[in-house]
């Protein structure tokens, strides 16, 4: 009989996938990278508990496009500067990716908040813009110009913060306790320029960052970096606390109660 493909794997078979991830080449993008300060209410708003805000109300904007073996990627974010306990971080609000490949391990590993979409990084001479885009709304858009070389940044350790969480079957709550996620990532960089330029942030019912204007402009880069992630639970969490801020993750929150049309299956 010919081999049927859903059926189980071979422990063998397994172990090879994991070892050949490991022996991946180092993985270069190109972005642009924006930071302002806002609203310190709404940094503070946007945060579930644990998460608190930091001493200053930091957004970060990162828009890349990724060169991965096989397929280009573009790779978006837009987070927030937060805290748990001693340990400071960014707190991503929604994470555009332009391939569902690079959806599924970060939001069923680490919880991440991905979403498809459009992420684009552009270059004519001096000139730059980037964008990320849902639904056909550019809901942040960065535009500038190379100003000049910056020196590179030593090799650095960042921390991101996830809440991983799988909804309920019955249609309330979760099935298990919902957990904290420290993602721990170090970081190089072989090119860095400054960008002189401004960020455009538009009115999206789907993806608002809106709510969270440039106050003052901090800076905006573009470089090439790589970086490798690991991840640990750091605490498990309250589902009462975590509960009101669900809707982070989806489009429309009653999307998780969405099931197969009657008779389908």
């Amino acid at each position: 009989m010919a081999r049927v493909r859903y059926g189980a794997r071979t422990a063998a078979e397994s172990a090879a996938a994991r070892a050949a991830a490991a022996k991946l080449p180092d993985i270069w993008s190109t972005g642009v990278v924006a930071l302002w300060e806002t609203d310190p209410d709404a940094v503070a708003a946007v945060l579930p508990p644990p998460l608190k805000p930091t001493g200053r109300p930091l957004v970060r904007v990162t828009i890349s496009q990724v060169d991965l073996p096989g397929y280009p990627l573009g790779a978006g974010s837009v987070s927030v500067a937060a805290a748990h306990g001693a340990t400071e971080g960014w707190y991503p609000l929604v994470m555009p990716m332009t391939h569902e490949r690079a959806l599924i391990g970060g939001r069923e590993v680490f919880g991440e908040p991905k979403k498809l979409g459009e992420v684009v990084v552009e270059r004519d001479g001096l000139v730059v813009g980037a964008r990320l885009a849902r639904h056909g709304i550019a809901f942040v858009e960065v535009r500038g110009a190379v100003s000049g070389p910056l020196p590179l940044p030593e090799p650095a350790e960042k921390t991101d913060f996830y809440f991983k969480f799988l909804p309920g079957v019955e249609g309330s709550g979760f099935d298990a306790d919902p957990v904290l996620v420290h993602c721990v990532r170090n970081e190089r960089v072989r090119r860095l320029e400054r960008i002189t330029g401004d960020v455009v942030l538009r009115e999206s019912m789907y993806d608002p960052v809106a709510d969270l204007p440039v106050r003052r402009l901090v800076e905006i880069t573009l470089g090439e970096k790589t970086s490798d992630q690991r991840g640990r639970v750091a605490e498990r969490v309250s589902a009462e606390a975590l509960l009101p801020y669900v809707h982070q993750r989806y489009d429309d929150p009653a999307q998780i109660l969405d099931g197969p049309p009657e008779g389908s299956v």
